[in-house]
């Protein structure tokens, strides 16, 4: 008996199948962010599933390729072109995961990011906010300031020419225009604090923001802390570079060179 006039059903069901493992894999990992960030379960429910969309995934492009190959075989173009459209949605849904895990390999293992080593910021406060956090709002110390040194080397204050006052209330202007949530502004101190979310699972990380004299000008330094996770894939190095940037924006021509 011959098994050819069975391949393209086959084919066909295996497609289907790789097919319904994608879209499946899809929506979990959807859900996985989506359900962090809106509060409907703790951010390690939203880590499992992530986990589980990220391995589905990996059995759906084993079933899709199948599929394929037995099409081929069958001569079933339809088939041929589904499992063709499932791969290509299959590398768009893993762009999220992949763009994560290479994130996670090519910084330091830190939740602590800041521009001045020596001295960071100080939260005040922020701290009733991080009560329970499993990160504390205290910096590592030397082995924290080690590992940014290696993975950041570049990272440090930025200086205007312009008085504490005005970079101050420009620093609030560019917080609030980066969407962070304003907690404290106190201007006598040069001490600002804001929560950020995270782009994906929407995971609040603390931010302070410290204005100083610098001779005639002044001295900005940032920290940002996450509240959760061991490494936080560069999003706080990412955040006080953005902020900085956008401060030189707002204040053209104050910016001075870092030394």
């Amino acid at each position: 008996m011959s098994f050819q006039p069975r391949l393209p059903r086959a084919a066909s069901i295996v497609a289907r199948a790789g097919l319904t493992l994608t879209v499946l894999g899809a929506l979990t990992l959807v859900l996985s962010g989506a359900g962090s960030r809106w509060d409907w379960w703790d951010f390690r429910t939203g880590f499992v599933l992530f986990r589980l969309a990220l391995y589905g995934g990996l059995v759906a492009i084993v079933i899709t390729l199948a599929g394929l190959v037995l099409a081929l075989l069958a001569w079933a173009g339809r088939t041929a072109l589904l499992s063709l459209a499932t791969l290509a949605l299959l590398a768009a849904v893993a762009a999220v995961p992949v763009t994560h895990l290479r994130g996670a390999g090519r910084v330091p293992p830190s939740h602590d990011i800041t521009t001045d080593l020596d001295d960071p910021p100080r939260f005040v406060a922020v701290q009733p906010r991080r009560q329970g956090a499993p990160n504390p709002a205290e910096h590592g110390g030397a082995a924290l300031a080690a590992r940014q040194r290696e993975g950041y080397p570049d990272l440090g204050p930025a200086r205007f020419s312009g008085p504490p006052d005005r970079v101050f209330a420009r620093a609030v202007d560019v917080a609030r225009g980066l969407g962070w949530e304003i907690v404290a502004a106190a201007p006598a101190e040069g001490r600002l604090e804001a929560t950020d979310r995270t782009r994906w699972f929407g995971f609040r990380d603390d931010v302070v923001v410290r204005v100083r004299p610098d001779g005639a000008g002044s001295r900005v330094d940032v920290r940002s802390v996450s509240r959760v996770g061991r490494s936080d894939l560069g999003t706080n190095a990412r955040r006080i570079r953005a902020f900085l940037e956008a401060l030189r924006a707002a204040l053209p021509g104050e910016a001075a060179a870092t030394r």
